[in-house]
């Protein structure tokens, strides 16, 4: 509500802390937001992210360098800090209006597979230029606070006091901490970003509100000369900001190895961050601002030296990550509060104690620059202009290069390293320098991955975005993960990846074109790229994930270092929604990858905006699957996708992969331009001489193999979508929804898949133009019966190697359901593989299954070799 004038305070005094609260508060609520937002439109490569950072960066050390001194000089700070906050809650209402067009427009600049400098560039550029007038404002308004209520300190002698810098830093980062914590768990999943940002321009409003009613202070104030400040404390207050988030850059991937990587995960460790670093700024204006006969040269060396301790204090801890992330969530019993409690005490061990130091050392660093004559709003920002510089010098530099060990290292090291001569004759200081020689030397890589009994380490690449790891178990299988944490499939999985190319791109008549979203192994984009009629590209974010590939799929690998090898297989390094929207080119067939939900940043894919770009992106008549992983979503997520996807789909229906009980996977499939797909021209696809060999491999050879999976057709899709929030760009519910069952799993897949069955349902006319065949359609109705009652009866079974213990599990329900469909091979299959087996052993019992499956399903010999006349004839 407005305030009213009159009941406006009128002395900073009482409120300026409060109002450093909301401040930061807002502060980071945009910082959020934008980011979100700007990472949705830009990319999630490496090249945008950091670019998106340091435009953020750039902005705030930009208004404390710029608009610091003027406020310096100024007798109304107070004004200019009400001005500084009226424009970073009107600008970002602005935003709200600005940013889709712009960012679009930059898109546009970009292009579809620009080089990194040159995506960097555009990022960088568009986005400092777009946030500029809210970040150079937020810049300036802690100098303004700081100036403000130094006026209204007086001293007996008539001059004014020093403003306590550290209690005004630790309440602007508290408020910062509270803003992170509000973002993450409430406000951007209830009400999404523009909503979010909208409630932080209000808080800004109200700032700017407050300070105008505030009195003059106590007179002119000689402000500290800065026309040639000494350069110390300046290169100090870099350096510091520097490897201060470079601290944070390195600690963040490395716990990413251990953790759950979801929204909830980085704004943990954001959160501790900020309560570590006001801690640190509101200890040090507790008890160590104004100490008696104190040698501030002598405290800034001790606080370096205790900074670095912490660092490597900090940095010892993630060896033991996995041990106290597990110890955590063992005594605590589990569930989603557990595993957050365990990603909070890994930040914790490795943030506590560095970021106490950080806030003091900033502190004091302030100080000892206000005493040699540079203003506050020039500390802050050479503090900044190094914070801004961190990501690209140790996360795109220095880690890939020599590892998390030795980056985190080169932060200790370069902080002792700052301290003067003196510094280094303390025993504490090369105690320092011993301990982390000894690390150096004797502790192992900070790499996690977790290997199998008996299995091997086969691939480690470290990246800017990620670290990915290829190992090998004991029976030679090959396993791809990401950050240790996310399996991107592996050498036992390539019948079901391949699947997942080959089922859409069956459903078009005559594919010449196709793409696929996210590579994976690679299994999928180069089985598709068997067609010889087929161009096929595949686009991925992470490059070392391409690299991995050649382990599983080497002409993937080669596909993308020469595109002429192979000639029909092309793969981009990009981001999937980028790309998309930059790409002019139209496809046959798109094809999305089951990309885990809950992982942070993969929910945009899921969006109603994203799946619009790919209808774009669609040719007349083409077909698109987006393929979700059952396994690893609830009820309530998968609705919500569901939901974007038919509000662009309206007649999209659905299919299952394979029917796997471990790890189903659900393809929602639609049409461009709708209408029901030709029954004659599936039959067509499948006659052909060239693709026959390929899909017999694939369990594809014929109708029934290829549509009996369908489990939803339009109309059950909208019942099971229901009234379900859509997943949208501004409000990511699924980013948010996801992470609970990936924390605290509440049910086995396999019955996940047989609810989700239970509430679906399909007609065959829904999805088909049979024309002449009509009379097939109540079969493959029958099928789809079978197919329910077959998963439904593998939940209760029990693998056992004993043939006639599993045929006594089996027999009966295998019967059952081709009782209910003799057209429905799983079932028949294994029985007669099991017969054939039985009848070494009792033939008496082998042939009357034979007899019962030969009733069932009446194959003449001449067809099958394996049907039960050849077994008999065999036996």
């Amino acid at each position: 509500m407005p305030v009213a004038p009159s009941s406006l305070p009128s002395s900073p005094s009482r409120g300026a802390f409060l109002l450093m609260l909301a401040s930061g508060f807002a502060g980071l609520g945009y910082q959020i937001v934008w980011t979100q937002q700007s990472a949705l439109w830009l990319g999630h490569e490496g090249a945008a992210v950091l670019a998106v950072v340091t435009a953020f960066f750039g902005g705030l050390a930009l208004g404390a360098l710029l608009l610091g001194q003027r406020i310096e000089r100024s007798a109304q700070p107070a004004r200019w800090y009400a001005a500084c906050e009226a424009v970073i809650g009107l600008w970002s209402l602005a935003l709200a209006v600005l940013m889709a067009p712009v960012s679009a427009a930059l898109l546009g600049f970009t292009g579809a597979q620009p080089s990194a400098a040159w995506q960097s560039g555009v990022a960088f550029v568009g986005t400092f230029l777009l946030l500029l007038p809210a970040t150079v404002a937020m810049g300036a308004t802690l100098p303004a606070m700081e100036r403000v209520l130094a006026l209204h300190r007086p001293l007996p002698q008539g001059d004014s006091a020093p403003a306590p810098i550290a209690a005004l830093y630790a309440t602007n980062t508290l408020g910062a901490l509270l803003g992170v914590l509000a973002a993450a768990f409430w406000l951007v999943p209830e009400f999404g970003l523009v909503r979010t940002a909208t409630l932080c321009a209000t808080l800004n409003v109200v700032c700017a509100l407050v300070a105008l009613g505030w009195r003059a202070g106590a007179g002119p104030v000689s402000s500290p000369s800065v026309d040639a400040p000494p350069w110390q404390p300046q290169a100090l207050l870099a350096a510091t900001g520097l490897l201060g988030i470079a601290y944070e850059v390195l600690v963040v991937r490395v716990i990413s190895q251990v953790t759950e990587n979801t929204v909830y995960t980085f704004a943990l460790l954001l959160a501790v961050y900020l309560v570590g670093t006001a801690l640190g700024a509101a200890a040090y204006q507790r008890w160590l601002v104004d100490r008696p006969g104190q040698d501030a040269d002598r405290l800034r060396d001790r606080l370096l030296a205790l900074l670095a301790a912490a660092c490597l204090v900090g940095s010892a801890s993630l060896w033991a990550a996995e041990w106290l992330r597990d110890a955590v969530q063992q005594t605590l019993g589990g569930g989603m509060a557990a595993a957050l409690a365990a990603e909070a005490t890994l930040a914790a061990a490795s943030f506590a104690l560095p970021t106490l130091m950080m806030g003091a050392v900033f502190s004091h660093l302030s100080l000892q620059a206000r005493a040699a004559g540079i203003g506050f709003g020039r500390a802050l920002g050479v503090n900044t202009l190094g914070a801004a510089a961190a990501p690209w010098v140790f996360g795109v530099g220095l880690l890939p290069a020599f590892g998390a060990k030795a980056a985190l290292l080169v932060v200790v090291l370069g902080i002792l390293a700052l301290s003067l001569w003196r510094g280094w004759r303390a025993p504490a200081t090369w105690a320092v320098v011993a301990a982390a020689a000894g690390l150096a030397l004797w502790a192992p890589p900070l790499v996690f991955v977790d290997v199998p009994e008996g299995g091997r380490i086969v691939s480690y690449r470290e990246g800017a975005m990620a670290a990915v790891s290829v190992v090998e178990d004991a029976d030679g299988v090959l396993r791809l993960r990401i950050d240790n944490r996310q399996q991107e499939g592996s050498s036992a999985t390539r019948l079901a990846d391949a699947r997942q190319a080959w089922l859409p791109l069956l459903l078009h008549p005559a594919p010449r074109r196709a793409l696929f979203l996210g590579l994976g192994t690679g299994v999928t984009a180069s089985s598709a790229a068997e067609d010889p009629t087929l161009q096929v590209e595949a686009v991925e974010l992470l490059p070392e994930v391409i690299a991995a590939s050649a382990l599983f799929a080497p002409d993937v690998a080669a596909g993308e270092r020469s595109p002429s090898t192979p000639p029909r297989l092309q793969v981009v390094a990009a981001d999937a929604r980028r790309f998309v929207r930059t790409s002019t080119a139209r496809y046959d067939v798109i094809v999305s990858d089951n990309f885990h939900p809950a992982r942070s940043g993969s929910g945009a894919l899921y969006t109603v905006e994203h799946f619009a770009a790919v209808q774009a992106r669609l040719a007349e008549g083409g077909v698109f699957c987006q393929w979700l992983p059952l396994h690893q979503m609830d009820a309530d997520t998968l609705r919500s996708i569901v939901q974007a996807f038919i509000a662009v789909y309206p007649g999209g229906a659905a299919l299952l992969a394979t029917n796997s009980l471990q790890t189903p996977v659900l393809g929602l499939v639609a049409r461009q331009g709708g209408g029901r797909f030709d029954l004659g021209r599936l039959r067509g696809r499948l006659a052909d001489p060239a693709l026959r060999p390929r899909l017999a491999e694939l369990g594809l050879a014929d109708d029934f193999a290829l549509l009996g999976g369908w489990v939803a057709g339009p109309r059950a899709l909208a019942r099971l979508a229901g009234d379900a929030p859509l997943n949208t760009d501004d409000r990511p519910v699924v980013a948010y929804r996801a992470p609970r069952i990936t924390y605290a799993p509440d049910s086995l897949p396999r019955d996940r898949l047989l609810a989700l069955l239970s509430e679906l349902d399909v007609a065959p006319d829904e999805l088909f133009d049979a024309g002449p065949d009509r009379a097939w359609l109540p079969r493959l109705a029958a099928y789809w019966a079978a197919r329910d009652q077959f998963l439904a009866a593998g939940r209760e079974v029990r693998p056992s190697a004993d043939v006639q213990a599993m045929l006594a599990q089996v027999r009966e329900p295998l019967l059952a359901v081709l009782r209910t469909s003799a057209d429905f091979s799983p079932a028949y299959d294994p029985l007669l593989r099991m017969a054939m087996v039985w009848s070494r052993s009792d033939a008496a019992a082998a042939r009357a299954l034979l007899d019962e499956l030969q009733r069932l399903r009446p194959v003449p010999p001449a067809q099958s070799a394996s049907s039960p006349q050849a077994v008999a004839t065999r036996r």
